[in-house]
Order: C-alpha cells, then structure tokens, then sequence
C-alpha cells in the first residue's frame, strides 16, 4: 500500500493468546522522523500566558459584546493581555489565601466568557488543576463532579450560582469558595454562609490577593486539568490531562499549521462558542493564546451566533458540522434564490474551482477571481476574514466538507479527537484536497494503528486494513480520575483503544467508519452494528434523527424517528391530511410512508433483511439534553433513550408481532 502521508514504523502483529491482530504502526509523515518533543524548560501552559502578556502586553486578548438590550448589542469591548494577567495573578493569590494549594482541584462552571479563561489561567498560576463543570449537565452530575473530584474551590457564572447552591448541603465538605462571574446577592451569601462555604463576587475576590506573590515552581508531569466526560453510559468518568499533554497539543497544532498552512499571528482573533468545558476548545484558545492573538466571545445565545460573527470577524473558526449545515443550507438557499441565470454562474464557478483543487492547487491559488467575483458571499458568512475553519465533534458530511472548500475562501480541516487524546489526534491537511472525507493523519505526537474486531467482521491485516483505532504518545490521558478499573479496560499493553473503528485509506488518511461499543445481538446470532445503521437511514431526507433498537430477545429491529416537520406537512398536504404536525406523528398512514421510506433507503444502500426495521415511532420533538437524550456534542445516549421511550419500544414490538403473526 503506498501511503504519502503516514510512515509505518513497527510491523503487524498476528492475532494470539485471545488477542487480536493488529496492523502495522504508523506515524504522520510530519513526524517521520519522531514525534515531536516539549523543549526543555517548558513546564507548564502558565508560560504560554505569561510569555505572551510579556511580549505584548497592550494587546487585545479578550472580548465580548457591550449588551444595550436583550435584542440590541454594541461593538466588542477588549481586555488587554496585561489587565488579564494582572486579574488572573491576582485570583492565583486570592485562591491560596482561600487555602486552595498546587495540586488542588478548583472548580470553573459556566459558558464561555473572560471569566472563563482568566479563573483558568489563575489556576495554571498557582499549579492548580482546574475541573470545569459542564453548562450542559444537570445539578446532579454537577453535584458528583464536585465530590469525586474533591473541589475546594469553584468560579461560577452569576445564572449557575442557585444550581451550585441547590447541591451545596451534599457537596459543603469539599467546596468551601464560590466565587463568582459577577455579582452574588447577600441572600445568596447568606445560604452559603450558613452551609460554612464563603461566597464573593469578581470584584471582592481578587482584594484578597496581591500581584507580587511568589508562584509555585512547575512541572510537565503536574495534572492541569481533570475534565469530566458526559460519556453515553453511566457516571461521568475524570479524564487525568497533565500539563505536558496540553503543551504537546497546541506545539503540535503549531508545527502542522506551520508545515502545511500558516501559524496564527497576534493579528488573527479567534470565535469562542464552541463550550471550554471540552478539550476541543479549551486548545485551540490556549493555541491563540500562545501565539498572543485575541479571543472574541458570543453572547452565549444561538438566535444571535451569526450576528456576534459577523461583528468579531474572526481569522480562525471552530465549528461543528450543525453549524457548517447551517452555512451550507444558508448560501445554497440565495444562490437559488438569486434566480436561473446566478445559479448557471455559480455551478459553473464552483465546478472550475473544484476541478483546480482536486488537481492539487492551494486554496489561494485555485481561483483567486473566482473567489472575489463569486465566492466572496460565503466568505462574508463568517465576517470576510476566515483563514482557517477547523471542524469537529463529529463527522462533517463530505458534500458540505467539499463546498466549503471550494466556496468558504479559506482552508478547512476536519479532525478527529476524543477528550482522553487531549483534543485532535488525526488532522486532515487544510490544503490536500484528496483528504475530503476522512480525518486526515496522526498528529505529530501520536502513533496509531488499527486493531481487528473479528466479531463485527473488521480486519486490519486485510488489503482493506479496518479496525479499531488505537493510540500512543505524548498527548494521551494519564488515566479516570479514581478509576483504575476504566482506565485498564481502554488502555491495554501502552494502547489506548478509542472503541472508533476506522479505515486507512490509500494515501494514509484515516476514515472512521463505525464505532465498537453500540453493537448487540439479535436473537437469531446477527450481530448488528447500530450506529452504522442510523448513519444509513438518516440519509433519508424525512427525518432528522433516529435511534434504532434491538436486543437478544428480539429478531427484528425497531426505531424511534425524528420527523422533519416541513417534509411530513408536505406529505400531509398532498394526501389531504389535516393534522398538526404533533397529530401527524401518531398518524398510521404517515408512519407507513416514513418506514417505507427508510427501508427503501435502507435497500438502496445493501442492508441485509436482519438489518431493516420493522415498525418505528414518529417522535415530535427533537432528542435533547434537557431530557438527558444526547450528550453536548449530540451523540445518543442509548440507556437514557431506552427509559424515556420504554414503553414505545414495547408497543412497537408487540404491533409487529401482531401484524407477524
């Protein structure tokens, strides 16, 4: 196999003793000739800061919007590095005349804003490990971070302080401080008080530290940060990051801009939306942060994402595949609507530059009038300025992929990370067109290989290699928090197996195809892949979401859908149905038509018989966290899906059997 962008560097291993076998370790070919090492003196992501702020101290780090009125909002309004190095000093001493010492956990909860990052930075200060407690997760999730963790300390967004003090009585005999993002009310104070935790505001705090206390020395090995996964099953599990990992992460973010596009520069600004409470991008700011570029935050409301955008105009933007959707859907939309003869120019425009990129001409290069005659529109999307738009979370479809990288002006890259590899461990090269699709290579600090999942019919030893991804090297985990037995589970003779399938494709792009955990047996022995399968079926253009059910117990599959509204109106007007779209869904005609569709679907892309569904549940409203149905990146909580829709699951098999029998 001749793969340009990976290196192999240790051999296959045939399958023995109960293991399986194993393909041949490879590396990026920007890593060819070893992964990359922290320079020596480098300790903690403190000296990123702290060397920044240094260097150029009247710059602008941090910045949100002046809100006039809940609809109206003014320009952003800056702090420099210095004020935020002086804030984050000062916090720093006020946390250890609170008694909170190196090696404590501090707590940060919250979306993102200033207060954010500079209570994290406090905490890189002092050699603190900062645990931030999700904006996503309920009181009781928050509740048990707090105690497994044994928080002493935690900064608190002014709307999230009645949560923290609803779980205070069972948390009191870890948490002794809230501080909080504003403003606390002497009531609140009070409450607190009288459970033995002191309360202050961000103005009181600080005046209790000084900017000329001495910092702690540190070191790469110390935890930086303890960050709790929502994880689709059971209790959230601690993934340990130390500071070496965190370094290694953004160096190696550094090292692929620089080999393949460009760094980022105390000109560029950065978009912050996507939640800091995940790794993805709690790096990618320590990354702009480090390269002394500013951060401009969102008003923390989706109604006005786009609006805060076009205000910022950041350089750099990271985004999720629902929000790429969203551009994609946006800008198609108004080329359509510009009438036959603009959507003529655009094919034809889009089709010239395409041919250009895949022939392998940089994005600057491919069409440059192009871009300023006819693509200048999407780039505006974004504020005009996007240079780098990086993607994650979750696979990016590869027809949105592909028009952004023609359309959006500016380089894309889709990566592939999970919190326990510290943020993205393959990258796709922004400017190497034939990586649409898959999640590019290794990160210069990782090696991979794949692992086979015989009973899911996966070889990596095949001219196909596919498996289970597994990885080693400097950005990995230390370990859960407290759970040796999790941890030993996933990381097994120095490989961390990420329960992702993948497949290397010809040129050493990695493609994720599958993942290992969501596979059960039906009755009759078939074992199905299930995640596979709703990826299938939600190519159906009449639904939004679906979960597919089955178990041992049972010889067919069955699934609870997510309708698309328009689409199921559409439906109904052309067959005389008068139902509100709530009514619809129990409506039995359009539940025929929707499963015809989806097994049709289903045909269309070779599922066997075993793996078609047999009856579904037409649910109105979307999958959501404040159900606890999906995670903060949208991924299906099985367990939680199978309580909430019990008794569904048990109507739609015994309908079926009816019907069978």
């Amino acid at each position: 196999m001749s793969m340009e962008f990976i290196v192999k560097v240790e051999e296959s291993r045939p399958a023995s003793d109960g293991k399986p076998s194993a393909g041949p370790v490879y590396r990026s070919i920007y890593a060819k000739d070893g992964l990359m090492d922290l320079p020596a003196g480098l300790e903690s992501p403190w000296q990123f800061f702290s060397d920044s702020a240094l260097k150029n101290p009247e710059n602008k780090m941090l910045g949100r919007r002046q809100v006039i009125d809940s609809k109206q909002a003014g320009p952003y309004v800056w702090l420099t590095y210095k004020e935020v190095y002086d804030s984050a000093m000062r916090m720093g001493s006020a946390m250890r005349r609170r008694g909170v010492n190196p090696g404590d956990r501090c707590g940060i909860y919250g979306s993102n804003c200033p207060e954010w990052i500079t209570a994290m930075e406090a905490c890189n200060s002092q050699a603190i490990t900062y645990v931030p407690l999700y904006d996503t997760l309920g009181p009781d999730a928050v509740e048990f971070i707090i105690n497994h963790a044994e928080v002493s300390i935690a900064f608190v967004q002014e709307n999230k302080l009645s949560s923290i003090l609803s779980c205070l009585p069972k948390c009191s005999s870890n948490l002794k401080t809230i501080v909080s993002f504003g403003k606390i009310s002497d009531m609140q104070k009070k409450e607190a008080d009288e459970l033995g935790v002191s309360c202050f505001s961000w103005e009181e705090f600080p005046q209790l530290g000084s900017l000329d206390c001495e910092l702690p020395p540190k070191h790469k090995t110390d935890v930086c940060t303890i960050m709790y996964t929502s994880g689709t099953t059971g209790e959230p599990k601690g993934v340990i990051l130390t500071n070496g990992a965190l370094m290694a992460e953004v160096l190696s973010v550094d090292q692929l801009l620089f080999l393949t596009d460009r760094v980022a520069a105390e000109e560029d600004s950065y978009f912050s939306f996507l939640p800091l409470a995940h790794v993805y991008d709690q790096v990618i700011e320590t990354y702009c942060i480090y390269k002394g570029a500013s951060i401009g935050f969102w008003r923390g409301d989706v109604r006005y994402l786009m609006e805060d955008v076009q205000e910022l105009k950041p350089s750099i933007f990271c985004g999720v595949p629902r929000v790429y959707d969203r551009i994609y859907t946006g800008t198609l939309a108004k080329v359509s609507a510009g009438g036959g003869l603009k959507k003529k120019l655009f094919d034809f425009a889009y089709n010239f530059k395409l041919g250009y990129l895949e022939k392998g001409f940089p994005q600057e290069k491919a069409a440059p009038l192009l871009d300023r005659l006819v693509f200048d529109k999407t780039k505006q999307a974004l504020g005009g300025r996007v240079r780098i738009l990086l993607s994650g979370a979750a696979p990016l479809p590869k027809h949105v992929e592909e028009f952004l990288r023609v359309t959006s002006c500016s380089t894309l890259s889709q990566g592939y990370g999970l919190t326990e590899s510290c943020g993205g461990c393959f990258t796709s090269i922004g400017n190497v067109y034939p990586m649409v699709g898959t999640v590019g290579v290794p990160m210069t600090t990782i090696e991979s290989r794949l692992e086979s999942v015989p009973e899911m019919g996966y070889d990596a030893l095949s001219s196909v290699p596919r498996g289970e991804i597994c990885l080693r090297g400097s950005t990995l985990f230390s370990g859960y928090h407290k759970r040796e037995d999790l941890t030993n589970e996933v990381v097994v003779d120095g490989w961390f197996h990420t329960g992702d399938i993948g497949e290397w494709q010809p040129n050493g792009a990695m493609k994720i195809i599958d993942r290992k955990k969501n596979i059960f047996k039906l009755s009759q022995g078939e074992y199905v892949a299930v995640e596979n399968l709703e990826n299938v079926y939600l190519r159906c253009p009449l639904i939004t979401s679906i979960w597919v059910y089955g178990n041992s117990f049972e010889s067919f599959l069955v699934a609870v859908v997510v309708p698309d509204r328009q689409a199921l109106e559409d439906w109904a007007a052309n067959h005389n149905e008068t139902d509100d779209f709530k009514s619809l869904c129990k409506n039995l005609k359009a539940r025929k038509y929707i499963l015809d569709e989806l097994n049709s679907i289903g045909k269309t892309n070779n599922l066997r018989g075993f793996e078609m569904l047999k009856a579904v549940h037409l649910e109105p409203h979307p999958f959501d966290m404040e159900r606890d149905l999906v995670t903060p990146t949208f991924k299906l909580k099985r367990p939680q899906l199978l309580k909430c829709y019990k008794d569904c699951i048990d109507q739609l098999y015994s309908d079926a059997k009816g019907l069978k029998a």
